[in-house]
């Protein structure tokens, strides 16, 4: 996999291109601010992006804002953005297209190699990863329509948040692939989501909640 790294730490940057490139992808750019990220994308083609929100030149969100754009420009290419806090607004306007593979989480959760690997697994397949932190926090304070769901739907909605599948869900709740299915169901019925595909009401369902925090 080629991967576009973005982080205007330079350590941070070269410990992510190690880390990258042990888990046996292609680093084909590494640059430090939102300026070089656009041109970098635009010359590699990468498979994936990886990019810091807050960086140069403003030192703001222009990390997110460069994304943003170059998903405009390509639809359906996969970013995840890294992020040291929390941000339901920064998580609203990622996930607002709907289109998928999309990612956001804190940069402490890189540490964690194997969800690392899944995240980048399940984004460049077209889904959807938010960190468990993040995911947590927003299912929590959403009152209206996740008020109609059990506290094991919540559960199964947090971990769907953070893009697993129903897999993932299984054994994370150790819960059999009948159960699973029943409970993603009865989400998508609660949330009112029409049929369609279920990547696409898995976001949607991950929309819903975060479109009603006051």
């Amino acid at each position: 996999m080629r991967i576009v790294l973005a982080d205007d730490s330079a350590l941070l940057r070269e410990g992510l291109a190690r880390l990258v490139a042990d888990m046996g992808h292609e680093v084909v750019a590494a640059v430090g601010s939102a300026t070089e990220l656009t041109p970098a994308v635009t010359r590699e083609r990468p498979d994936l992006v990886i990019s810091d929100i807050r960086m140069p030149p403003r030192g703001a969100d222009d990390g997110l804002v460069a994304c943003l754009a170059l998903r405009r420009d390509t639809p359906g290419l996969p970013v995840l953005l890294l992020s040291q806090h929390t941000e339901r607004a920064y998580a609203e306007e990622l996930l607002a297209d709907g289109a998928g593979g999309v990612g956001y989480l804190l940069k402490d959760r890189i540490t964690d190699m194997a969800a690392f690997a899944r995240a980048i697994d399940t984004l460049v397949a077209g889904g959807t990863v938010l960190d468990p932190e993040l995911a947590a926090l927003l299912v929590a304070r959403r009152r209206d329509p996740l008020a109609a769901l059990t506290p094991r739907e919540r559960e199964v909605l947090t971990l769907m948040a953070e893009g697993r599948s129903n897999a993932g869900i299984q054994e994370a709740l150790v819960l059999s692939a009948g159960a699973v299915e029943k409970h993603v169901t009865a989400i998508f019925a609660k949330l009112r989501l029409l049929p369609a595909s279920d990547d696409h009401r898995r976001v949607l369902a991950v929309l819903a909640y975060l479109g009603a925090q006051g």
